[in-house]
């Protein structure tokens, strides 16, 4: 059994133990190797929770997107709402598994939440406006108020939903223009939803000439909208007498179509109506203008006078000419 190489107090303690272990100290190299086994041991167990960290990952992502997927089976070409909790999940799932990594290998768990909780604070007084977005885009995904594909009205601007993402809804208008609306302000305005009912009413007003049949006109509208087959049979249609104008009657015809066969229902009826009320002589009346003529002012003063001829009344008085001053001569001629 070899002696223990004694240490040397003038070296450096690294340089020392580096001196003891090349020459052969038994006790050292039995130390190194137990601390070489202890790491070893900790990157083995080490890489086998990251393994396990990253197979668990994919695995619950996974099933957290099949069970959304299985929740909105009336919608399965939406995915957005999917891929956003198999993110979340996954990402969860590696934290967590990086934090037990590194406190395998002899890093404090503390030190590391404390620096990410400090970032985070940092990131998020940055990015105050994104992260409102975001949040906003969660909750939209999670009440749904509107899907892909559904004609919606946000923040004053309609159009098609063509995506749904974390930041932003993007439309696209009736002119094909590509609307991108933050998710904040679409959360928090009203949203009007063109496509989730199963049929829209359209409302026709029409003002017919007092001298009309109203009964008749009531009976013509009912019969434009039951020929009209993209007039939904329930409800039926309603068509009444509304309100009395200054120049007409107003007659009122409601009719459901589908969300659909809305607009080009509603022209199409408005124009059937139009052509009915024309053939049967009805005459759509005009606002009237009635021209006054009043006499011209006179004064009240004017009335204590003499009666004027109208040609001597407006005869204007000629302008006196103002008087000029004589010149003045300076001394006198007497006495010289």
């Amino acid at each position: 059994m070899a002696l223990p190489i004694p240490t040397d107090p003038t070296l450096p303690p690294l340089v020392d133990q580096g001196r003891r272990l090349l020459f052969g100290d038994d006790e050292l190299m039995r130390h190194a190797a137990g601390v070489a086994g202890g790491l070893a041991v900790n990157l083995t167990v080490a890489a086998l929770i990251l393994a396990g960290t990253i197979w668990a990952s994919r695995w619950l992502s996974g099933l957290a997107a099949a069970a959304i997927r299985r929740a909105h089976r009336r919608h399965p070409g939406d995915t957005t709402l999917q891929t956003f909790a198999a993110s979340l999940v996954r990402y969860v799932v590696i934290v967590i598994g990086l934090v037990e990594v590194l406190e395998q290998l002899g890093v404090k768990a503390t030190s590391v939440i404390a620096v990410l909780g400090a970032a985070s604070l940092a990131i998020g007084l940055a990015l105050q406006g994104a992260l409102a977005n975001v949040a906003a885009g969660v909750m939209l995904l999670i009440l749904r108020p509107y899907r892909v594909g559904d004609r919606v009205e946000i923040h004053g601007r309609q159009g098609t939903v063509k995506g749904i993402d974390l930041f932003a809804t993007r439309l696209s208008d009736p002119d094909n223009l590509s609307v991108f609306v933050p998710n904040a302000k679409a959360f928090g305005e009203i949203i009007i939803n063109q496509t989730s009912p199963v049929v829209r009413r359209a409302q026709l007003d029409f003002t017919i000439d007092y001298e009309d049949d109203v009964d008749r006109a009531l009976e013509i509208l009912l019969a434009c909208a039951a020929a009209n087959p993209q007039v939904a049979a329930k409800p039926a249609p309603w068509a009444k007498m509304t309100a009395l104008k200054d120049s007409g009657v107003t007659v009122t015809l409601r009719a459901w179509f589908s969300a659909n066969d809305y607009w080009d229902g509603r022209f199409d009826l408005t124009k059937a109506v139009k052509d009915a009320f024309d053939a049967a002589g009805f005459e759509f009346p005009y606002p009237h203008q009635v021209a006054v003529e009043s006499r011209p002012f006179e004064p009240p003063h004017s009335k204590r006078r003499s009666p004027k001829t109208p040609a001597a009344a407006a005869k204007p008085r000629p302008r006196r000419r103002p008087a000029v001053p004589r010149p003045t001569r300076v001394g006198s001629s007497k006495g010289r």
